[in-house]
């Protein structure tokens, strides 16, 4: 007790220094980080900055909740959807602060001339268009933007805004802008008529080609220098971000054959129960099915579960499978078979007790009540349906079908659709008129025809996933676990998997701090945080993603600016090994006086190209050769008929040439207008493609997602 009495008093200096500088190391971390607050630096809730307008954490996924409710938030594709949140507010502020740059503004008066036009959204056309003409209801459209204006709820006000308006803005100001490049390009006459002169002047010319594969590869040396002299000449292209080259190992914990089997048993020996069963529900729920009971029929054409017999044999009581469907062994029990309609084209009258939209209530009970019974009887007097309905149906999405709605067996019974309204239209007893009372209201209903009728089935799946056993997946995990305690160095990484037989995925491309995709793994985003905090050379504990437990491997950082030498050299190595052929083979060439005897002088014939009128300016590929821009080039050179060129350099090979003869291809000039205008469209679009590039390239954005996510 004395002894840690004295290290505590002794010590307690030192361990106040301590703490003193790590406060002061945090404080001062924290002040130059992006997230820290203090001494006026950043905030952090931001996640990132684009030209100085941050983008905060809540606005982020405030989008990403957004885009999932408008595009299905599927399992899985939540990385998918943040990306697309991101590349989209951060598209949006550099496009808007060009705008702002620009004057680009959107007026109320520009918003109600396209709300109420044929350049209104997608959206409202569809919601608005009159079943009779097909054309959009402008007025329709204007009494509901008036009862938008006037809603209180501020939730649907914004979800409106930022789903339909936001982007109605946003592509009128870009039309804006789009307006002003497409006005700004210009094309001078003379440059029109090179261009046709380019497109219908041919060339017929006589070469020699010495490929470059008549020099072994494993003759030409490629060094260190070689590749960062080839880099140097074209920094532009290999330009690179912040990134991690990473490999990985998998250990796959899937199902096995045995685990497979496993179910499949278990299902056999469930079926005589399941047989013998008198409430389907009860037994799918107390032993666990996969797949819930759904207490409906299903047209026989609808059924595409493989069942393994043909649906018109199916027989009541009979139980079929087990049979293999995607991840589960299935059981399928005939519950019923009825003869029934699929189609239902039926018109109600709603009188609602409640706005399902705003749920603040539109009538009492009894009042709505006393309106059905009164319009049921005037119809049942000779009152006309059509007069009736737009006076006092509430439905406003069926008002503009004047009440008519058509539905399908399958909707009829779905768990959304009205319990009391889906019962009556599938009555057993014939009535086709009748007021029912739903969650909504009380709806005058009418039947006006049922159609399509077939035998129906109500089946009920017993399922059972295939799921890895503890064995299979504790084997998957011992392996990867064995791996990464074996790899304490790269060296001894190698030999681990030589000695066990292991291959191991190195990938091609750099790993950015924000990705989320690792080879054939869409959700690693794990690993990739993992890597972007290890240092070069680490090796991962094992990771658990889909069916497979992964072992990270970090190889190398890479840094912004120019490719390094080991990174660019599976790019340019070919191009260069090319290169230094292509000099091996002009220093043999000591005769070039004619194609005749270069030809001689290696062993090849002389070959002609362009007599069929193909060999323009304009061309991409020659007949015969290939791709060779540098031939079609020192074709067209000033005074090169009848003159052997220098040897050229090509993608393939080294070549000689000589113009035999220059020619020109008759044009239809209605098809040439046409070309031209396709053309100037293409270099729109490419002068479009390429403003926003160089707005993005010219931007400057902090990405901070990594620290967050």
């Amino acid at each position: 007790m004395s002894i840690i009495q004295a290290i505590r008093e002794k010590g307690a200096v030192l361990v106040i220094s301590l703490v003193a500088i790590s406060l002061i190391g945090f404080i001062l971390m924290d002040s130059i980080s992006s997230t820290g607050k203090l001494f006026g630096g950043g905030n952090e809730t931001t996640i990132g900055i684009v030209n100085g307008d941050a983008i905060d954490y809540q606005e982020f996924n405030e989008k990403v909740t957004e885009m999932e409710q408008q595009y299905g938030n599927q399992s899985g594709q939540r990385n998918m959807v943040m990306q697309g949140a991101w590349d989209q507010m951060v598209s949006e502020r550099i496009v808007n602060d060009q705008f702002d740059k620009l004057g680009l503004v959107f007026t109320a008066k520009e918003l109600s001339s396209v709300l109420f036009s044929e350049e209104a959204p997608l959206q409202l056309k569809q919601a608005f268009t009159d079943p009779n003409t097909g054309q959009y209801d402008i007025e329709q459209a204007k009494q509901w933007w008036s009862q938008v204006k006037q809603n209180k709820n501020k939730e649907q006000r914004s979800a409106l805004i930022s789903q339909v308006i936001d982007p109605m803005v946003l592509n009128s100001l870009y039309s804006k802008y789009t307006a002003l490049i497409a006005g700004s390009i210009n094309e001078p006459s003379w440059m029109i008529n090179m261009e046709k002169a380019s497109a219908t002047d041919f060339a017929v010319i006589s070469y020699v080609s010495v490929p470059y594969s008549t020099i072994a590869d494993s003759t030409v040396k490629i060094s260190t220098q070689d590749v960062k002299d080839y880099l140097n000449a074209r920094k532009s292209m290999f330009k690179q971000e912040n990134g991690t080259m990473i490999s990985y190992v998998s250990f796959s914990a899937a199902p096995s054959k045995e685990d497979s089997l496993a179910v499949f048993n278990a299902l056999e020996e469930l079926k005589p129960e399941f047989r013998a069963d008198t409430n389907a529900k009860f037994f799918l729920g107390r032993n666990g099915s996969t797949i819930p009971f759904f207490d409906g029929y299903l047209p026989g054409s609808q059924i595409q579960a493989p069942i393994g017999e043909p649906v018109s044999s199916l027989v009541k009581g009979e139980v079929y499978g087990p049979y293999l469907d995607g991840k589960n062994y299935v059981l399928a029990k005939v519950i019923d078979i009825k003869n029934m309609p699929d189609s239902f084209k039926v018109r109600h009258i709603l009188f609602g007790t409640i706005d399902p939209q705003t749920q603040q209530p539109i009538m009492d009970d009894s009042t709505a009540r006393r309106k059905a019974d009164s319009v049921a009887t005037a119809i049942k007097n000779g009152a006309s349906f059509d007069a009736l309905e737009p006076i006092y149906s509430t439905d406003q999405g069926a008002k503009q079908t004047q009440g008519v709605m058509n539905f399908d067996l399958k909707t009829v019974q779905s768990d959304n659709f009205a319990k009391e309204f889906g019962k009556f239209l599938l009555n057993d007893a014939g009535e086709t008129k009748k007021v029912v009372k739903t969650e909504f209201g009380y709806h005058y209903i009418e039947i006006m025809s049922k159609s399509h009728y077939e035998p129906s089935y109500k089946i009920a799946y017993m399922a059972r996933q295939i799921d890895p056993s503890d064995e299979t997946i504790n084997k998957a995990n011992a392996e990867a676990v064995k791996l990464s305690a074996a790899a304490t160095s790269p060296k001894a990484l190698e030999e681990y998997l030589v000695q066990n037989g292991i291959s191991k995925v190195d990938l091609p491309l750099p790993v950015g701090e924000n990705d989320y995709q690792l080879g054939s793994y869409a959700n690693a985003r794990e690993i990739v945080r993992w890597a972007n905090e290890a240092k070069e050379g680490a090796v991962s504990e094992p990771f658990s993603i889909d069916d497979d437990f992964v072992v990270a491997i970090v190889n190398r950082r890479l840094r912004e600016g120019l490719m390094d030498v080991q990174t660019a050299l599976p790019y340019v190595e070919s191009d260069i090994r090319n290169q230094k052929k292509a000099e091996v083979i002009k220093k043999k060439m000591t005769n070039t006086s004619s194609l005749e005897a270069v030809a001689k002088d290696f062993n090849v014939q002389v070959m002609t190209a362009g007599e069929d009128s193909t060999l323009t300016f304009n061309s991409q590929i020659i007949s015969g050769i290939g791709n060779e821009p540098k031939v079609t080039g020192a074709a067209f050179a000033k005074d090169a008929e009848n003159k052997v060129s220098a040897p050229i350099s090509g993608n393939n090979g080294v070549f000689v040439i000589k113009v035999d003869s220059y020619g020109k291809k008759p044009v239809d000039d209605a098809l040439w207008q046409e070309q031209v205008a396709a053309d100037r469209n293409r270099e729109l679009q490419t002068a479009l493609q390429q403003s926003f590039m160089g707005l993005r390239k010219m931007a400057k954005i902090k990405d901070y997602r990594s620290k967050f996510f």
